[in-house]
């Protein structure tokens, strides 16, 4: 039998206009980054967007909105694009919202829009945090990612590796991550833009490899996908990750860097005999 991969699609449907300090994300104004920005990205490209990526094979769409969090406008800006792409494309999609902190109260409204998972990483450990984002607490991720579970989505939540922290901040937050029991889990590579305050990427391919080990053997009951960074990390060696346990890809553009072709991404698949998963 063939290994499955799970696809997963991204959608930035609110670009650009975050107005928190985190010294890795390239949407936040304090960095003046040359990027797309927009508050709202129109609905029919939403739809068309979703679309696309079902018939790429793709099973999870997520709607992203940059932003420390959800307030009125942006929580029912999410529902009605979740409502429409769920009339458009189906119950078979696993509808993903990433809008940042929410309560439970929010959470409860985004599930009855159909949206199935939430993703809020903790990003890195506890410790390390307040040297990368100074405008909100890593206390205010994890409780979000305890709201997630106390309404019943599904709870993506990973980390973005390779800012400067060490090995025991990554041992900390999975630490943290199996605490949580997430669903699933994307191991995010950094990916240096020359507008923001991190400058580099410090760990090697081959200690990439050995992170994505270490996720999946301590969170051996997740799904573990390598989502962001995975093209500057990987480079021409990206096919090796699935030999580490890695079970889902992003497919196409990431929020504001580029993606692989997912044409070159599905051939990669189908030359190593991997299969495309179908359903969750």
């Amino acid at each position: 039998m063939k290994k499955k991969i799970f696809l997963c699609a991204i959608s930035n449907i609110s670009s650009g206009t975050c107005k928190e300090y985190c010294k890795f994300c390239t949407q936040s104004t304090k960095h003046k980054t040359n990027i797309d920005r927009y508050y709202q990205k129109p609905i029919d490209e939403i739809i068309k967007e979703a679309k696309l990526a079902k018939q790429n094979g793709a099973i999870g769409f997520c709607l992203v909105t940059a932003g420390k969090g959800l307030d009125d406008k942006k929580l029912e800006f999410v529902c009605k694009s979740a409502k429409a792409v769920r009339d458009e494309v189906g119950e078979d999609f696993n509808l993903i919202a990433c809008n940042g902190t929410a309560t439970i109260e929010q959470i409860k409204e985004l599930k009855k829009a159909s949206i199935n998972s939430y993703n809020h990483n903790l990003e890195t450990s506890k410790e390390y945090y307040n040297q990368i984002c100074t405008t909100h607490s890593w206390e205010e991720r994890f409780q979000t990612c305890l709201n997630i579970k106390e309404v019943g989505l599904h709870l993506c939540s990973g980390g973005i590796y390779g800012m400067g922290e060490s090995q025991a901040d990554r041992v900390s937050l999975i630490k943290s991550l199996k605490e949580l029991k997430v669903d699933s889990t994307p191991v995010n590579f950094y990916h240096p833009n020359e507008a923001l305050p991190i400058k580099a990427n410090n760990i090697s391919i081959d200690k990439a490899f050995e992170i994505i080990e270490y996720v999946k053997s301590e969170l051996n009951e997740a799904m573990i996908m390598v989502a962001g960074g995975r093209e500057f990390m990987f480079k021409d060696r990206q096919s090796e990750i699935f030999d580490y346990g890695i079970t889902s890809i992003v497919i196409g553009d990431y929020l504001t860097t580029k993606g692989e072709s997912i044409k070159r991404d599905k051939d990669m698949l189908d030359s190593l005999n991997l299969e495309i998963a179908t359903s969750c």
